[in-house]
């Protein structure tokens, strides 16, 4: 019995998961916080089944991140069993991207076959934005391996006409929007086609099962925001980033039409840099192109530490090319480099500096350089200029662009090589309803990322899947046009495949220029000689051309990928790119301590209930990770939620449970924060405290908490025991 089922192994689909494991799960013991915003949730959510259920950022549960919990909650039981690190809390993610590359050969292989269904994987394994993913615990690895389970489901639905299988799929997208709420709906047009047009149904019992199925769906998709909105706002947690205490209202706003539009949550206002390339960003790793002019600090005893405040136009997410730079570019104070001091973040062995003065290492292009962060993938805000051609710029483009062409050619070529033949004009084979599926996947979400004005670079991992399938499908469709066409077909088919590969290979070569641009040249060159190769039927092998097509289009992306592997980044904001190989471990916007500050406020906390408040998630994040106590985001991620009135804060400070108050730089704060903030320096009373050098503290600045969404200025720790009485 064993030995038949290793007879049936798929040994070439075994190496591709060996491959995606290795990509994906090597180094990772260095991950440190990964996204401390995300991992201080973990931390708080293993402390109690209320935290857990609501994906509480703090431990008393006082505000939610900016998602529903779904995928915290497969990080949070990874970190119950093995303990809170980083490995723990990102290896949810590693085992969802080898899970989404044996789906995607399950889903490709029934219809067009196994080298059909390896090609899918592989491109998919090698595609770098899926490794970077895959590498960290942000929640789009996870969320992808949901959308493809459903569409897998969906597939084996139709194939065998089970009802029950077609309810199961729909309600898998809902199970998807409680991940990442609006994102999970992005397939949902390929899969209604799909399911129109494959199943074979009397069309009487085909509606009444989509009417089943979309209740399904909505009942899946409302169920937990429902529930959690339904509760007394007074017993459970903020729901963050919402401006009305709602999931629903998180899920059409911030997580909604502002991704379409580019407004901050809270502020009206639009994303610094969004919409922008890299290349018109500056050199010197700010998104706003503004040098870092920070001064040399002198003082080691000292009153204040360099946090500042959140600017408010920060969407979520780390940098890993803007470490200690402030969305607009401008840089904090207190570092003879313009930047905070580097530390490393809580719990990172090699983690990289948050505020260390940006250089090629992470911030610059590496060796191009040429006016900004060329090569793109660097920045949080480099997503290029809007448009039909943003997703092959390089911005967007070296993370998820190395196969576009070959997604083209796999939309056209598999519709024409596996039409009926014969058939009425709107008969639709079997193949080619598959290939309406992954258009169906492709299309939409190519739309929403050209036009778009707030998404990070990585999020394109959402287009992966089909391009990866409509690559194989295409590769397939030429071969099938050589075989069966005649001459003149498999003339068309040979000249369609040439002129892909040389296409991708020059696409690759403009990607790869501002690094290494005799790597550009040689790999032009090669493109041209396996496209010439395609001419010569008996010169050389039709499999051995395959296999030289292959490498050849898959060296520069294998490469690429590889990156985040080889410098162990488990980052906050996942890029891959030749510049993370000068730099290892985990980067991150606001995992930094200052372990004086931390000893001062856990030696006075006394009885209350808040180690300290403070304006943002990313400025308490790494207090939570590192002590397990709670620390207030009064102002959520952006520091601009309306979590409370100045008349509730009076009533926490006077009921004994906050004691201290860090303030930083207060630009952004509006409404009844700002209210609160000023009643704080005016009621409070500066407090001086030593910073000392730790391996998680800013030496000589206090309290560091730069990068994206943090801090970046200078901060004072206010004592409001005396404003209570």
């Amino acid at each position: 019995m064993k030995k038949l089922s290793l007879k049936k192994m798929d040994w070439y689909l075994f190496s591709i998961l060996i491959l995606a494991a290795f990509l994906y799960g090597w180094g990772i013991w260095d991950a440190g916080s990964a996204n401390s915003y995300y991992t201080a949730a973990i931390t708080s959510m293993v402390q109690s089944w209320h935290n857990f259920w609501y994906g509480a950022f703090d431990p008393a549960g006082f505000i939610t991140v900016d998602k529903p919990p779904v995928a915290l909650w497969f990080m949070a039981i990874s970190a119950k069993i093995f303990g809170v690190h980083g490995w723990s809390i990102v290896l949810p993610s590693v085992l969802a991207g080898i899970g989404s590359v044996a789906l995607l050969y399950k889903l490709i292989t029934p219809k067009f076959g196994p080298w059909a269904g390896r090609l899918a994987a592989l491109v998919m394994t090698l595609t770098p934005t899926v490794v970077a993913n895959s590498r960290t615990n942000n929640m789009d690895a996870i969320l992808v391996f949901f959308l493809l389970l459903a569409v897998y489901t969906l597939t084996r639905a139709v194939a065998k006409k089970r009802f029950w299988l077609v309810l199961i799929a729909f309600a898998l997208i809902g199970i998807s929007f409680n991940i990442k709420m609006l994102q999970a709906f992005m397939i949902l047009p390929a899969m209604l086609v799909f399911y129109w047009v494959a199943i074979k149904l009397p069309w009487k019992k085909k509606v009444l099962w989509l009417l089943a199925a979309m209740a399904s769906l909505g009942i899946f998709t409302v169920a937990y925001p429902a529930s959690v909105d339904s509760v007394s706002t007074s017993s459970r947690p903020y729901i963050g980033s919402s401006q009305t205490n709602s999931l629903m209202e998180l899920a059409f706003g911030y997580n909604g039409t502002q991704r379409l539009l580019g407004q901050t949550s809270g502020t009206g206002g639009t994303f610094a840099g969004m919409g922008k390339s890299s290349k018109k960003t500056g050199g010197n790793g700010g998104p706003g192109g503004t040098k870092p002019t920070g001064t040399k600090s002198t003082t080691k005893n000292t009153t204040t530490g360099t946090t500042g405040t959140n600017t408010g136009n920060t969407p979520p997410g780390g940098t890993t090319g803007t470490k200690g730079t402030a969305p607009t570019g401008q840089a904090p104070t207190g570092s003879k480099t313009g930047a905070p001091t580097g530390t490393k973040p809580s719990g990172s062995k090699n983690g990289a500096p948050t505020g260390t003065k940006p250089s090629g290492k992470m911030g610059n292009p590496g060796k191009g350089g040429k006016g900004g962060m060329a090569g793109g993938g660097n920045s949080a805000f480099a997503i290029g200029s809007a448009g039909p051609f943003r997703l092959f710029q390089s911005d967007l483009g070296s993370q998820i662009g190395w196969f576009l062409p070959f997604a083209v050619l796999g939309i056209g070529a598999g519709w024409w090589a596996f039409r009926k033949k014969g058939g009425k004009w709107y008969s639709i084979s079997d193949e080619q309803s598959d290939v309406l599926l992954w258009a169906g996947w492709f299309v939409p979400v190519y739309g929403f990322f050209s036009v778009a004005s707030f998404f990070h670079p990585y999020y394109t991992i959402m287009l992966a899947p089909a391009i990866a399938a409509l690559t194989a499908i295409g590769a397939v469709a030429v071969a099938k046009m050589v075989k069966e066409g005649g001459l003149k077909q498999g003339l068309i088919a040979k000249s369609l495949l040439a002129i892909t590969i040389v296409g991708t290979t020059a696409l690759q070569a403009y990607y790869a220029w501002s690094y290494y641009p005799v790597a550009g040249i040689i790999i032009i060159l090669l493109g041209l000689a396996v496209a010439a190769l395609w001419f010569f039927n008996k010169i050389v092998a039709t499999k051995l051309k395959i296999a030289l097509s292959i490498i050849v289009v898959s060296l520069l992306s294998g490469f690429w990928a590889l990156t985040p592997t080889l410098s162990h980044t488990s980052a906050a904001i996942p890029n891959a790119n030749p510049s993370l190989l000068s730099s290892k471990g985990s980067s991150d916007m606001g995992g930094s301590v200052d372990s004086a500050l931390l000893s001062y406020t856990e030696k006075h906390q006394g009885s209350a209930k808040y180690l300290f408040a403070t304006t943002d998630s990313n400025s308490a994040s790494g207090y939570i990770i590192k002590s397990k106590k709670a620390v207030m985001a009064i102002g959520g991620y952006n520091g601009t939620d309306p979590t409370m009135t100045l008349a509730q804060f009076k009533k926490l400070v006077k009921s004994g449970q906050l004691r201290y108050f860090v303030i930083g730089n207060t630009k952004a704060s509006t409404g009844d924060i700002s209210k609160i903030l000023t009643w704080v320096k005016k009621n409070g009373t500066k407090v001086s405290y030593s910073s000392s050098s730790s391996s998680s503290s800013s030496q000589s600045t206090g309290m560091q908490m730069g990068g994206m969404g943090g801090q970046s200025g200078n901060s004072t720790l206010y004592d409001l025991s005396s404003a209570a009485s």
